[in-house]
């Protein structure tokens, strides 16, 4: 008598235990559509059916032009001792893994949907791109990814806040959105300790195909490429009823007193440093800063420069 080699049987037992998942959350599959997903002829996916029923799974097959191979109605895989709830919440954190594409969270997430009984809900999407970043800034968030995922070495371009462009290699270890911005954490190799680069500074990422193994520290961001030193400013503003999108947008409900003629008052800290200046002159001439003095006078300053521009 001929044996199956031990891998083929394996093979076997991974496709029948996905056959029964795949029937579970779908209802029906056709033999044909089974073929096709695991690259087997029509002839062994009834094998395999012939074996899920000696081993008492509930399949049968139906013909028509509905038909397929198909589980009888309430069978369920055992779920064992998981309670409702931490079905629910085992579901929510694959869905959102899944969304942000974490490789083979899809398939687990697929199986068990199945093995709870449970219909999926795509609650979650999630797109890192800017509104209107375009492909190259899809793409350069799927590399990042990729590299942050695989523990790839990246290479790239940047640009600090003077300007000034250097080549960089990079140990990335996650992906940070603050403050409106999203940052690329990771460990330069050329300052050799741990940076926060801005992604939109970033210019040709690539991966080098270089692997590395490195533990992300509980210790707060820091390196010259942040843009936070850690000092903290209380700064009062007077914003007109023209930006009560950004308002709302930006600022906590406890920090905001809208006026009787529609204006806003807002108390709220801010990181110091001259992102800050840049940041708040992005209001225009519908925004008033009343304090502190000092940064006050420095929003002056850099109007009165800006000014001289145009002084002709």
């Amino acid at each position: 008598m001929a044996f199956a080699p031990e891998g083929t049987k394996i093979m076997q037992m991974q496709r029948l235990f996905e056959m029964v998942y795949l029937l579970t959350e779908r209802g029906h599959v056709t033999a044909a559509e089974f073929a096709e997903r695991f690259e087997i002829s029509t002839r062994t996916v009834y094998r395999d059916i012939d074996v899920l029923s000696s081993a008492g799974i509930p399949v049968y097959t139906c013909k028509g032009k509905h038909g397929g191979i198909r589980l009888l109605g309430g069978f369920t895989i055992d779920k064992s001792l998981l309670t409702e709830q931490e079905q629910q919440d085992i579901m929510a954190s694959l869905q959102s893994l899944s969304a942000i594409e974490v490789p083979g969270a899809e398939q687990t997430l697929t199986k068990l949907a199945a093995l709870f009984g449970k219909k999926r809900t795509a609650w979650l999407d999630v797109d890192f791109t800017y509104w209107g970043g375009g492909t190259k800034e899809r793409e350069k968030f799927a590399l990042l990814k990729q590299c942050i995922l695989r523990g790839e070495v990246l290479a790239f371009d940047y640009y600090n806040s003077m300007g000034e462009k250097s080549a960089r290699t990079a140990e990335p270890l996650r992906l940070i959105f603050k403050g409106q911005d999203w940052y690329l954490y990771a460990f330069c190799r050329k300052k050799q300790e741990l940076r926060i680069f801005k992604l939109s500074r970033i210019k040709n990422p690539v991966g080098t195909g270089e692997t590395f193994t490195r533990e992300i520290p509980d210790t707060p961001y820091t390196g010259e490429d942040h843009p936070f030193n850690g000092v903290m400013v209380p700064i009062t503003l007077h914003m007109g009823e023209q930006l009560a999108f950004r308002v709302y947008d930006e600022f906590d409900e406890e920090n905001i007193t809208k006026n009787p003629d529609g204006s806003f008052t807002i108390h709220s800290d801010f990181p110091q440093g001259e992102w800050l200046y840049g940041y708040l002159l992005s209001y225009g001439d519908q925004a008033e800063v009343l304090g502190p003095p000092e940064v006050r006078r420095g929003i002056g300053e850099r109007l009165k420069r800006m000014a001289a521009f145009y002084n002709d």
